[in-house]
């Protein structure tokens, strides 16, 4: 291709991923406009800051709701760490740890994440958690010993062996679900320690059988987000009549919706980056 050529075709592929953000945002507006007729549900509170699609502003309503401004968290699985559940929560002064075991991805978290793995706000974790270490590697760091507030999992397979293995109790847990089986379906994929997603749909638990394996723990479902990528359970003793009354998973369940990813920063606008900024290079910030 001459470099004409390819200048022309780079314009139109920017032009259709800008038409197709906007079809996107009318389409989530419509499917949004009918959810808000339950003033509890939490969709309609979701945006993007880091997170894949809306988990941000979803995360943020569900702490708002039961009266948490600052803690500790624990994500596991956040590849390069630009795309995930708690880096926005590190900018509201947050400390946690990341699980990530793609070794491909420790020298871009070290280098990009320096100023916050050296005062201590962010632990990094380099290994590949399992059913058998998951709790070996929460007792493993400062940050996740005692009470943990945020769990976020996304290993895109074996989520559900994890949250089954652990110990911990966290107050909310956001963990990834195949939307390709609506309720009352119930399935698991097979447990392999070693799995790794090849990209397909084969890629973790329906949302019933995650919803029995976290009741089993004490947790009650709260919300879905608009995608049908993840899941948000609350524990028992801190749900009140905070969220929607019906938790059913027929209720709460959004089916795949892949095609409306909150990706517009990255196609559209410009890429995911952080810092360095001037309130996350000093010393440890304090828990309120």
């Amino acid at each position: 291709m001459d470099p004409e050529t390819a200048k022309v075709a780079g314009i139109i592929l920017s032009e259709l991923r800008k038409n197709s953000g906007y079809l996107a945002r009318q389409e989530i507006e419509k499917l949004l406009d009918k959810i808000r007729r339950d003033e509890k549900r939490l969709e309609p509170f979701g945006f993007k800051v880091y997170s894949q699609n809306d988990e941000d502003g979803i995360i943020e309503e569900i702490f708002n709701r039961i009266g948490i401004r600052q803690g500790r968290f624990c994500e596991i699985g956040v590849e390069n760490g630009l795309e995930c559940n708690s880096l926005y929560l590190i900018h509201k002064g947050w400390l946690g740890c990341w699980i990530e075991g793609n070794p491909h991805q420790h020298e871009s978290i070290q280098r990009k994440f320096s100023s916050l793995l050296a005062n201590g706000r962010l632990q990094l974790s380099r290994d590949f958690a399992s059913a058998e270490n998951i709790n070996i590697l929460l007792n493993k760091y400062e940050q996740t010993q005692g009470e943990v507030d945020f769990l976020s999992i996304d290993i895109d397979g074996n989520d559900i062996y994890l949250l089954a293995a652990m110990n911990v109790h966290p107050k909310v847990i956001c963990i990834e679900y195949n939307a390709k089986f609506p309720p009352p379906v119930a399935k698991k994929p097979v447990y392999d320690p070693k799995n790794k997603w090849k990209g397909t749909d084969y890629m973790g638990a329906s949302l019933v059988a995650i919803i029995e394996t976290a009741r089993k723990k004490g947790y009650d479902l709260v919300g879905t987000n608009i995608t049908g990528s993840n899941a948000f359970f609350v524990r028992e003793d801190l749900v009140g009549n905070s969220f929607c009354a019906n938790k059913s998973a027929e209720y709460l369940y959004n089916p795949p919706r892949y095609w409306l990813t909150f990706d517009g920063f990255a196609h559209i606008g410009h890429p995911p980056d952080f810092g360095p900024y001037t309130d996350l290079i000093g010393t440890e910030s304090s828990r309120q």
